[in-house]
């Protein structure tokens, strides 16, 4: 066996090899791509220098003109963040409800492709239309209101929560689904037994965090008369006088959007994961429910 020479005289004589140009092409086309498009954007947003710098003084104005606020009227207010609430929560029961069996629909390990693929295609077409344009489309059979806004809501979560199904669905482990094949089991065996127990966490988890987003989608959708606390928002910032009212409507938006979020976030780590959050809110959860930490975590996270 010969030992290469590796002296630096002789290492200054090697030849490096040249570097690969498909790297170098990719990597400029991909700066290329990213550069030349937000030019674009920036120019077709007529974003001037004047604007710029009048942003910060405007944005302090209406944060001076909202803040302290006024909650002298706050059982109004109440009452539209609880509506907004609603709105979100029938929403999503109605996603849920209609995208668990389309998840089944659309998963190519579970359903034909005659039938998963139109199935992914309507899902498809549901999440190309937003919250905001659907509760648009449906103000003209169904009028202004809550109902339009849940509807929209509802729509809009089919789309979504049926893909994350889909995609639960079709990463689950295979081996109960075939060995309930093996013992003779039909399809709707394999799904009860195979499938749900391993992928209705992971389901569960993704309701819930649709569940946060559908409280601020249903925020927005006030703006177009979808009911809710946006339109109480946006009611008082037409008039100045009304600011400080409006900075009480967001501010309890705000604090409501944090809870939901804190307490959904718990929850789904407590379903993924089957350990508590050491938040505070779920200690406060721990402490109203009596329930109890596992004493492995606690020695783990000591």
């Amino acid at each position: 066996m010969t030992v290469p020479d590796l002296t630096p005289d002789a290492m200054h004589d090697m030849v490096r090899p040249e570097e690969p140009m498909w790297p170098r092409i990719i990597k400029w086309g991909v700066t290329v791509g990213i550069i030349v498009p937000l030019i674009w954007s920036v120019a077709g947003l007529e974003i001037s220098v004047e604007r710029m710098l009048a942003t910060p003084g405007q944005v302090w104005s209406l944060a001076t003109g909202m803040f302290p606020p006024d909650f002298d009227d706050w059982p109004r207010l109440l009452s539209k963040l609880l509506e907004s609430l609603y709105v979100a929560w029938i929403g999503t029961l109605i996603g849920a409800a209609f995208s668990f069996p389309a998840g089944f629909m659309a998963a190519t390990n579970i359903a034909p492709r005659w039938v998963a693929i139109p199935t992914r295609a309507v899902l498809s077409g549901i999440r190309a239309f937003p919250e905001l344009v659907l509760a648009i489309i449906f103000i003209v059979p169904f009028g202004l209101g809550p109902f339009t806004g849940a509807l929209a809501i509802g729509l809009h979560s089919i789309g979504t929560l049926g893909k994350l199904s889909s995609e639960v669905i079709e990463g689950v482990d295979d081996g109960p689904v075939e060995a309930i094949g093996a013992s003779g089991g039909n399809l709707l065996m394999k799904m009860r037994f195979g499938v749900v127990p391993q992928a209705m966490p992971n389901i569960v988890a993704y309701w819930l965090y649709r569940f946060e987003i559908n409280v601020r989608a249903s925020a927005v959708l006030g703006l177009v008369g979808a009911g809710g606390i946006g339109a109480e928002i946006v009611g008082r910032l037409r008039f100045r006088g009304d600011w400080p009212k409006a900075g009480a409507a967001l501010l309890l938006t705000i604090v409501a959007v944090l809870l939901i979020d804190a307490i959904s976030g718990s929850v789904r780590r407590r379903i993924i994961t089957g350990q508590p959050s050491r938040t505070v809110v779920s200690k406060w959860m721990t402490a109203i429910t009596g329930s109890h930490r596992d004493p492995r975590f606690e020695i783990e996270n000591a």
